[in-house]
C-alpha cells in the first residue's frame, strides 16, 4: 500500500509563528534512514490535535523523538483552526492524512511510519454526546482501536502501544477506584472504552504485543475543549467578568470528579511505555472535587459569586449519572514513579487566567 502521509515543513524563509505558510511533501526512504542513523525514536500519535495529543507531542519532541500524527484530511486543509493546539510545533511534526475509522488508512500510515511507540488517543470522547449518538461513538472508538492494534500486529509487532482508557469505565463502583475495581460503565462512551481495554489485553496476552491501558481520570488544561464542563466554566466565567455574558447553565453541580492537569498525565502515558513489561495503570490525583467546588474557585478567582450567575438546567443532566470518581494511583506511583504535580486550585486558576487573557 502507498503512504497517505504528508509532512508539514516550514519554507526556506521560515517564520515560526502560528499560521506561517508551509509546504507539504511525502516522506520517503531517505527520511527514515536518516532518522535511524541517529537512533531517534519514532512515535505515532492518533488524536494529536487534541488536548492530550498536543501536550504529548511537546513532551516527546523534548525527549528527542520524531513525532508523527494521524489527522483527518479536513484538518490538513484548514490547519490554522483544526490544528490550533499544535500550531506552535507544527513545523517539527510529521502529519499524515488518515482516519482511524478506516483500516486501510491506518495500515498504510503504520506501514509508512514504522513507529517504535504508538499512542492511541483519538476517540469520540465527549460523554454527553455519546448518549445522543451511541452508534457512532461505539463504532469509532471500538473499530479505531481494533484497526490500530491489528495494523501494529501485522506491520511492526515490536512497537509499544498505549491505549487511552477511561475512568468512565468504572461507573458508580465505590471510590476510590484502582486497577482491581469492577467496571460498571454507564454510557456508550464508557462501554466503548471498556471494549478497547479488553482488546488491548487480548492482543497483549494472545499476540505478545507490548500494549498497555492507561485508565486516566479527568484531566484538564487551558487546551480543554469548550464542550467539557471545566472549560465551559472557566471560559464563561471570564466572559461574565468582561461583561460579554450574563449567565451559565450547567447540569448536576454535585457530581464529583478527580481532576488533574493534562500535562502531568501525558508523562504517565510515556512512562508506561518505558516500563520493562506491559501493564495497566490508573492515573489520577487521588482527590475528589465537585462541579460546585470548581465553580466556586473559578468565580472567586475573578472576584465573583457564582450563585449570581449560575443555574442548574435539567437538560444537561446525564440520563445515567456517575456521582463520584476518585483514583487510587498507588500502582502508578510505586511502579512508574509517577505522581500528579499540579494542585486542583492552581489548575482552576490557570484555566480561568488563560480564558481571561484570550479576551484581552
Amino acid at each position: 500500500m502507498g503512504s497517505t502521509g504528508f509532512v508539514f515543513e516550514p519554507r526556506k524563509n521560515n517564520i515560526s509563528t502560528p499560521g506561517a505558510a508551509r509546504v507539504l511533501r511525502r516522506p520517503g526512504a531517505k527520511d527514515r534512514n536518516r532518522s535511524r542513523k541517529v537512533e531517534m525514536k519514532r512515535a505515532l500519535i492518533t488524536g494529536i490535535t487534541g488536548q492530550d495529543g498536543s501536550y504529548l507531542s511537546e513532551l516527546l519532541l523534548g525527549k528527542g523523538y520524531e513525532v508523527h500524527g494521524i489527522v483527518r484530511r479536513a484538518a490538513i486543509e484548514d490547519p490554522e483552526h483544526r490544528m490550533s493546539r499544535i500550531q506552535h510545533i507544527l513545523p517539527r511534526l510529521r502529519i499524515h492524512a488518515g482516519s482511524v475509522d478506516s483500516f486501510s488508512s491506518v495500515f498504510s500510515v503504520v506501514q509508512s511510519v514504522q513507529p517504535d511507540e504508538c499512542y492511541h488517543l483519538a476517540a469520540q470522547s465527549f460523554v454527553a454526546y455519546s448518549f445522543e449518538d451511541e452508534f457512532s461513538t461505539l463504532m469509532t472508538n471500538i473499530n479505531g482501536t481494533h484497526h490500530i492494534l491489528s495494523s501494529l500486529k501485522q506491520v511492526t509487532p515490536r512497537c509499544r502501544f498505549y491505549f487511552a482508557a477511561s475512568s468512565e469505565m468504572f461507573g458508580n463502583s465505590p471510590p476510590p477506584q484502582n486497577e482491581n475495581t469492577p467496571f460498571r460503565p454507564r454510557s456508550s462512551y464508557g462501554i466503548s472504552k471498556l471494549t478497547g481495554y479488553h482488546l488491548v489485553r487480548n492482543y497483549r496476552e494472545a499476540n505478545g504485543l507490548f500494549a498497555v491501558n492507561g485508565i486516566l481520570f479527568n484531566h484538564e488544561s487551558p487546551r480543554r475543549g469548550y464542550e467539557f464542563v471545566t472549560r465551559k466554566i472557566s471560559s464563561r466565567a471570564a466572559r461574565i467578568k468582561k461583561g460579554k455574558a450574563r449567565e451559565l447553565r450547567l447540569g448536576n453541580l454535585e457530581a464529583k470528579r478527580d481532576w488533574g492537569h493534562a500535562r502531568d498525565y501525558v508523562e504517565a502515558m510515556w512512562l508506561m511505555l518505558q516500563a520493562d513489561a506491559p501493564d495497566d495503570y490508573v492515573v489520577g490525583t487521588g482527590e475528589s472535587h465537585s462541579v460546585r467546588e470548581f465553580l466556586t474557585l473559578a468565580f472567586q478567582h475573578l472576584g465573583l459569586d457564582y450563585r449570581e450567575f449560575v443555574s442548574a438546567d435539567p437538560s444537561y443532566f446525564r440520563p445515567a449519572e456517575i456521582y463520584d470518581l476518585v483514583a487510587d494511583p498507588s500502582k502508578a506511583r510505586d511502579k512508574l514513579g509517577w505522581k500528579s504535580r499540579h494542585r486542583f486550585v492552581d489548575l482552576v486558576r490557570e484555566m480561568v487566567d488563560s480564558d481571561l487573557a484570550s479576551l484581552a
